[in-house]
């Protein structure tokens, strides 16, 4: 493990695939995400969130061919342990997905197990007749995924009640906690997404109170191997806040999707509201994973229309308001794009708008470009990779205005001051629909104001909500200095606005 822990937590959510290609194939791979780490400090992130790693026929590497080993267009095993240690001696953290309730029929465990009851892993694959001829299905009912570029693999639902399975669930698991066995984790994940995490899976009756019969005990056998272990669940229900994961789960973070709706929608009362749920109705030593993008949903860029300042005012939430900000790779520099909807019929292709190359050059062509998708579809013709349109990682570094320095900018302020990183959150009061402020106490007390309009604004905080500056208000971010008149805060705020104050 990394000697220095960082000072706050701040994770990158790398779909490895389109970030950074080394070896000309046009795929992203783990060396590329080693070779651009220098690239992450400098945008400020502590860790690395990847998607799964495991050898898959599909892109984004869910429903597994074989969970152990690496696809092998991402690199070796050592790569990864190399990517993993290099990480850690920066004083990062690393995370990986995994996704192990689903399989495809290049299983070992459906091929060997499939028409032949007698199998080592018959109880592997959730069955629905005694002659292992009708596997169960996944999400949704499918029984087959047909991929962007042709593949279609029958698919199917693991048992993960059975005690064989679970037993193959600890072991796997535990080996990316420590490849080597060695007790040292230098080479090991510091936690673990969850994908699709349920008690009762895809609500079918089949496999239920999973929470207790599954992922406890494996989580809790894991944590006693490293105690430091930091799990999040991917709460299936996106309408919930995730809490029962916490009491039932024996997680440590789920994700704060109602506040990443509610952000998009710039709506005020919505935002306080789903806020003070979200980071208050929380248990001790718990976790929100804060976010406005991740793989599954469209980028914040497109969903507000492009608009910079919008944005920044995203970028602004994401990291200020609370909980364990997460970024979305590319999201620092306002890539675009929304899932197709359908759009190229029943397959993983509506996807890919949201899963783009990384824009590292401003020709959006040239070394590094995970352009792996290139020639292969509507989905390439109609891409959201627009050379010279302001939108890369060249155009961006040496632009004082652009979003990917407004981001550095508000990392650095975050990561400055301690009530940024673990206040608690507060609601304020003030007298205007169109604003939003908050405060966030540590120690000091910092408060947040936002214009989430267009239009320039007045507003008043009644200071008798904060406890009274003994020092002074010092500003910490924006242009509107703010007047004091009485026990009132008076500003007025430039549309689209983020202002930030600390009591001292």
């Amino acid at each position: 493990m990394a000697q220095d822990s960082p000072k706050g937590e701040i994770i990158y959510h790398v779909f490895q695939r389109s970030f950074y290609d080394t070896n000309g194939d046009l795929h992203g791979d783990l060396n590329g995400v080693r070779q651009k780490l220098d690239y992450l400090q400098e945008l400020g992130v502590t860790s690395i969130l990847l998607l799964p790693l495991y050898e898959s026929v599909y892109y984004h590497n869910y429903f597994a061919v074989d969970f152990g080993k690496i696809d092998p267009e991402f690199g070796t095993m050592q790569d990864y342990v190399s990517l993993v240690k290099d990480v850690h001696r920066r004083g990062m953290k690393i995370y990986m997905d995994m996704e192990t309730q689903y399989v495809t029929e290049d299983q070992v465990f459906w091929k060997d197990s499939y028409n032949n009851p007698k199998s080592k892993y018959t109880d592997y694959i959730l069955y629905n007749d005694s002659l292992n001829t009708k596997p169960e299905s996944i999400i949704f009912g499918l029984n087959e995924l047909p991929g962007y570029d042709g593949t279609k693999k029958k698919v199917t639902t693991a048992n993960l009640t059975s005690k064989n399975f679970q037993a193959y669930n600890f072991e796997l698991f535990k080996y990316f906690v420590d490849p080597n066995n060695d007790g040292r984790f230098d080479d090991g994940v510091d936690g673990f997404r969850l994908d699709h995490c349920m008690d009762d899976l895809d609500f079918k009756g089949r496999l239920t109170d999973l929470f207790s019969k599954f992922w406890t005990p494996m989580l809790t056998r894991l944590k006693q191997i490293n105690s430091k272990l930091s799990i999040v669940a991917e709460q299936a229900v996106w309408a919930s806040y995730g809490n029962e994961y916490f009491d039932k789960a024996n997680v440590d973070r789920v994700f704060g999707f109602q506040l990443q709706a509610a952000i998009a929608s710039f709506d005020k009362k919505r935002i306080g509201a789903v806020a003070d749920t979200t980071l208050n109705m929380i248990p001790h030593n718990k976790q929100q994973v804060v976010f406005i993008e991740n793989h599954d949903i469209q980028r914040f860029a497109s969903a507000v229309n492009k608009n910079l300042q919008k944005e920044k005012i995203g970028a602004a939430l994401n990291l200020l308001i609370g909980g364990v900000p997460s970024i979305y790779y590319g999201q620092e520099l306002g890539m675009f794009g929304k899932n197709a909807g359908g759009k190229y019929g029943m397959t993983d292709a509506n996807d890919i708008p949201i899963r783009e190359a990384f824009e590292w050059n401003k020709a959006d062509t040239g070394k590094g470009m995970a352009l792996w998708y290139r020639n292969t579809g509507p989905w390439w013709d109609e891409t959201n990779l627009k050379p010279n349109d302001g939108v890369s990682l060249e155009e961006e570094r040496h632009d004082s205005n652009s979003l990917f320095n407004y981001y550095k900018q508000l990392i650095r302020l975050r990561q400055s001051i301690p009530a940024l990183i673990n206040g608690t959150y507060q609601t304020l009061i003030n007298d205007n629909d169109n604003v939003l402020s908050f405060s966030r106490k540590e120690g000091h007390t910092v408060f947040v104001v936002i214009n989430l309009s267009g239009k320039s604004q007045q507003t008043a905080i009644n200071f008798s909500q904060l406890e009274k500056p003994t020092k002074g208000i010092v500003h910490l971010l924006g242009k509107e200095k703010g007047k004091i008149s009485g026990k009132q805060f008076l500003l007025s705020l430039p549309a689209y606005s983020v202002d930030v104050w600390e009591l001292r």
